[in-house]
């Protein structure tokens, strides 16, 4: 049985776009403007490393997914404001 709570909370969530070109291109760019930034960490060398990015595995995977969040981010507050 769905709670009350959950079901007033329906009715004011925004609806999510969806997926198209433009989407793909923000949250691609945002992924790179992460791992660029990721060389600036203290320690972007520790653990197995890419023959040819500067980062390791682990930097790359969390840069990547950090990315991710952030391009989520900005998709959704695009679409909240009625721009995509």
């Amino acid at each position: 049985m769905t709670s009350s709570i959950l079901l007033a909370t329906a009715a004011t969530v925004p609806p999510t776009p969806a997926w198209s070109p433009t989407v793909g291109i923000i949250i691609s760019i945002s992924c790179l403007v992460v791992l660029l930034l990721s060389t600036r960490i203290e320690k972007p060398l520790v653990g197995p490393k890419f023959p040819i990015l500067p980062v390791s595995v682990p930097t790359f995977v969390a840069a990547m997914a950090f990315g991710h969040v952030i391009g989520v981010g900005i998709v959704l507050g695009l679409t909240n404001i009625g721009r995509l």
